[in-house]
Formats: structure tokens, sequence, C-alpha cells
């Protein structure tokens, strides 16, 4: 199943793509965070070793498998082979995408960073079933990296409209930014802060749902829209 903006098999549908640390509470944090509207999920850990990542990977498998929503492994396509994930994200100094396909195997989900132009270019023939684009905005979440701004996500998502790939933007993903990204024709939003930092994790996923489900249905609406 593909659909109309160009999510196929596991990926089609899904709008709000959590991508969380490690926390002594992850399991209950998911599952809140799923049950206020998140369907994709992404651990990515920059600070635990391989076998800690590990265990952590497949604890939050079964709790993704359970909940009906993929799971995605940052970095590292041979632990997420181990973890049994949805499939792997992989960065632009990590493992290249072409070798996470030949470890996960065709039916894996496999996801790129891009945050540049040339970087979009070359994703274009590498076999990613997404790409995600920013950060829109500079985020603590990756020191050093300068935001994109809006017209790098409006780029990348024309730019794979063609290729009907989706596009996930990350960078200050919230309620009261997503109005403006879909106006730029971001269909698929990445978020980390508004989730990880917030007191009720549920309550901050329905609301950050809400205001996309309600972007994205306006657009609908407008008859200059395909």
């Amino acid at each position: 199943m593909t659909d109309r903006d160009g999510a196929r098999g596991p990926l089609a549908g899904r709008r709000l793509y959590l991508c969380t640390p490690d926390r002594p509470d992850l399991a209950r944090f998911v599952d809140r965070c799923v049950a206020g509207g998140v369907d994709i999920v992404q651990l990515r850990d920059k600070a635990l070793e391989a076998r800690p990542l590990l265990r952590r990977a497949a604890l939050l498998r079964g709790v993704c498998s359970d909940l009906g929503v993929p799971f995605i492994l940052n970095d590292r396509p041979d632990l997420a082979l181990e973890a049994g994930a949805d499939g792997v994200h992989v960065g632009q100094d990590d493992a290249p995408p072409s070798l996470a396909r030949r470890i996960l195997g065709p039916f894996a989900i496999v996801g790129l960073s891009t945050h540049a132009p040339e970087e979009l270019d070359l994703s274009e023939v590498e076999p990613v079933d997404y790409v995600s684009a920013g950060p829109v905005v500079e985020t603590p979440t990756k020191p050093g990296r300068p935001g994109t701004g809006v017209g790098y996500a409006a780029l990348a998502v024309a730019r794979a409209a063609a290729a009907r790939r989706p596009v996930f933007v990350t960078g200050g993903v919230t309620p009261s930014t997503v109005p403006g990204l879909a106006a730029a024709g971001v269909r698929h939003f990445v978020a980390v802060r508004w989730l990880t930092e917030a007191n009720d994790p549920e309550a901050a996923a329905r609301e950050l749902r809400i205001a996309i489900d309600r972007a994205l249905a306006g657009d609908r609406h407008r008859p200059d829209q395909r």
C-alpha cells in the first residue's frame, strides 16, 4: 500500500515520528506517546555502547510490536538486525544505506538524514524508504549543526515527490510550528524535545497530532492542492 504522499508499506499513513534517547521509563514513555498519536518510533542514543543499546532496542522493539507501530534504530544496521527492529535510520557519516539494505534485507525500513541539497541529490540513488530533512532550526539534539530553514524542507518535499518517497522533517516541530511547515508542503513530522521534555507525554503527543491532522485536513480542502 502507498499513501497519497508516497509512503509505502509500513510507513503508509504515518505522520508523527518520535525520536527518543534511552531513558529509565522508556517503555512507559513510548506507550504514552503512541497513545497520544505517535505512529513511528526511533531509538537514538549516542552514549550507549553496543550491548546496552542492543538490550534497550530489544525492549523497545517488543513494546512497539505490541502497539502496532514500526520501530527504527538509529545508526546501527547490525544491531537493528539483532534486535529485530523494523528498520534503521542512518546519517551522512554512518553506514551507507546500501550496506544497511544488504544487512536488513528488502523489506526493512531504511531512512537517511539529509541537511543540504547536495545530500538530497545523492539520496535519490540510495535504496531508502524515506529521508529526513533538517533540522529546520538549530537544536541541542544536534549540537553544532545550523538550522536549514523551512526552505530546505520545502525543497526536499518537492524533490521527493517525483520519487514517491516521504520526507520526515526535523527540528523545532511543535503545535505552533506545524501550520507553517504544512504550508511549505511538509506532511511527515519528527518530534524530539516536544515529547521527551513533556511532563505529560500522552497529552503532548495528542496536542501535536491534532495540530498535524488539522493542518493537513485544511490543506486537502484547498482547491489548488493536488
